[in-house]
């Protein structure tokens, strides 16, 4: 069952969920590959293009919030809701607040970490940003991890949130996934 037009996504929170969506799969696998090189030209050049990314992310992470705080998302289809135990219901609002969470978190503890390294982020190469913390080798040490493990977290939320909007499309067939599909309007 389709949901109606009334139910689908506007087109800016479409077109800004698949940016954000494939600037964190993007990001992801930058930041998986780089961290495996031995020092080099490359490597230190995927440092600087991760850190853009993960600069255009938290700008289009304060975008989306933005559009998401300003105009209401449609509601889930009455048949949806009433299928989904109530288990669901939280674990769906639950995974799209964590992500929102970490949106932020993961590339402001970056920022951090960067800082306190004495390593300044130059967005592009022409825009230097501010120190997010002021240099401390001992701070950057203790930051570091965070940023993994809060990336990590972010890949986990994005994997179950794909699977779990797939088994809406694929087994339970409720077109819930339809209201964020591009052009299906």
């Amino acid at each position: 069952m389709p949901p109606t037009p009334a139910a689908r996504y506007s087109a800016t929170a479409i077109v800004l969920h698949w940016l954000l969506a494939a600037a964190l799969v993007g990001i992801f696998a930058v930041g998986l590959y780089m961290t495996s090189l031995p020092f080099s030209p490359a490597r230190l050049k995927l440092y600087n293009w991760h850190k853009w990314a993960g600069v255009t992310i938290l700008a289009l992470s304060a975008l989306r919030l933005l559009w998401r705080l300003t105009h209401r998302p449609p509601a889930l289809p009455a048949a949806v809701q009433a299928g989904m135990p109530r288990w669901q219901q939280i674990a769906h609002h639950g995974t799209h607040h964590l992500l929102y969470l970490l949106f932020f978190a993961v590339p402001l503890i970056g920022w951090a970490y960067s800082s306190a390294a004495g390593f300044p982020i130059v967005f592009l190469g022409l825009v230097p940003l501010p120190s997010f913390v002021p240099a401390n080798p001992e701070l950057a040490e203790l930051i570091k991890p965070w940023h993994e493990i809060s990336a990590y977290a972010l890949a986990a939320l994005v994997v179950l949130h794909v699977a779990a909007a797939l088994k809406h499309h694929f087994i339970d067939r409720d077109g819930l996934l339809s209201r964020m599909l591009p052009g299906r309007g």
